[in-house]
């Protein structure tokens, strides 16, 4: 089956600020995915788990490209009014992330940003909290 939008919910952690950090994300149309990122800010993981979000609903396009619309779930309200631009990305490190996600949202006719509560965001957290423990063991 293919998608003309697919959802996306996206979270990221640090235990420490900055940290052992790590991303998830989790999409029904997409799947789960998460990554441990090493020693990271929790802006930062929020930021990647966006970007890997990105890179995997391109990768999703290349073989269905009627996917036009990716609308984006986050708990982090400063990455979502970033990417409204509503604030101003100040910190040089999420400008960076800022950019990478801004170049990949040009692939597609529509990208949202949503905030949600945490308790609406439990299965991204579920896979941050994974990366780290294994990464941690």
């Amino acid at each position: 089956m293919s998608y003309t939008a697919v959802t996306i919910f996206t979270d990221g952690g640090s235990r420490g600020n900055p940290g052992p950090s790590a991303s998830g994300v989790y999409s029904k149309e997409l799947g789960e995915f998460k990554r441990y990122l090493g020693t990271a800010t929790n802006n930062q993981a929020e930021y990647m788990a966006v970007v890997i979000a990105m890179e995997e609903a391109v990768k999703y396009k290349q073989e269905h490209p009627e996917l036009e619309e990716i609308n984006f779930f986050l708990d982090s309200e400063l990455i979502v009014k970033q990417m409204k631009r509503e604030y101003k990305v100040k910190n040089k490190e999420l400008q960076k992330l800022f950019v990478k996600v801004y170049n990949l949202t040009t692939q597609f006719k529509k990208v949202t940003f949503t905030h949600v509560p945490r308790a609406q965001n439990k299965e991204a957290d579920r896979l941050v909290n994974e990366a780290i423990d294994e990464a941690l063991m």
